[in-house]
């Protein structure tokens, strides 16, 4: 009698995590430590000596000095955690507003649908730099106003990924199962419609927060963002031209930073579209 044949298994393919987006991680991590130290140079960001304006880069102040004679190295630290609570605060509320209006779109059909998708498409018409200076330039300078002003002018596109993934989900068989058990709209969109539109989302809000960083800067950068004296690296950036000339470390030392966190944060997203690209592929 011969022997049965022993089932060959067949090993499961490992999840490859680009190389790239481990190093961005690295340094968001990083970043967020930076931001968490922050209030041990808080202080020395503030102080004023002016008779050390404009010092290039040394010992005593590695980054250099500004044209107060503020310690360059202190204000891009202390400017780091601002940076960061913008951009996260912000991409979340652009993803909250955009998963709700897109989620109602694809929920309801018909005429919501269609209401919902006009508006969307009217918000995308207009040029998101324009939107984001009009709302500044009418609201108080103030973080709650970057973070709406961001907030309120990118949700399009989250809005329509959820959209996309809410109505290739409602008609499916767990989804029609929820209804015949009597569970309400807003309980199937969270329980069962959230976790199928969430990679997207994820990636988005990823790209988001470095999107939302550097609109931070660009606002701060033209006086319509952050108040003075509040750290922002667009706003140590908009000082820069006047002394491109005699104090170059100005504008690269906070430029290298708002890079630095912008590009990680597109890295890591693309990460992220990687990995659940390859978990919904397979």
């Amino acid at each position: 009698m011969s022997a049965v044949p022993a089932p060959v298994l067949t090993p499961r393919p490992r999840r490859v995590v680009p190389g790239t987006a481990r190093v961005a991680l690295g340094i968001v991590a990083l970043l967020w430590v930076v931001a968490a130290l922050s209030p041990l140079v808080s202080r020395r960001a503030a102080d004023i000596r002016l008779t050390e304006r404009l010092l290039p880069p040394s010992g005593a102040h590695p980054f250099g000095t500004d044209d107060l004679g503020r310690d360059l190295f202190a204000r891009v630290v202390a400017a780091t955690p601002v940076s960061l609570a913008i951009g996260t605060t912000a991409a979340a509320v652009s993803v909250f507003v955009g998963f709700t209006i897109g989620a109602a779109a694809g929920w309801f059909g018909g005429k919501t649908d269609l209401i919902l998708s006009r508006a969307i498409e009217v918000v995308l018409c207009f040029p998101v730099l324009f939107l984001l200076l009009a709302l500044a330039a009418f609201l108080p300078p103030s973080p709650a106003t970057v973070i709406l002003a961001i907030g309120l002018t990118t949700w399009p596109g989250d809005a329509r990924f959820a959209r996309a993934e809410i109505l290739k989900a409602r008609d499916l068989d767990y989804t029609r199962a929820a209804r015949a058990a009597g569970a309400s709209t807003p309980r199937i969109l969270l329980r069962h419609l959230l976790p199928v539109a969430a990679p997207p989302l994820l990636v988005s809000a990823a790209f988001g927060v470095g999107w939302a960083i550097l609109a931070e800067a660009a606002l701060s950068f033209l006086g319509v963002g952050l108040p003075p004296p509040m750290a922002s690296w667009g706003g140590i950036l908009a000082v820069a031209p006047a002394y491109i000339d005699e104090a170059w470390w100005i504008a690269l030392f906070p430029g290298l930073a708002l890079f630095l966190t912008v590009a990680a944060y597109n890295l890591l997203a693309e990460g992220l579209r990687a990995a659940t690209t390859e978990k919904v592929n397979r």
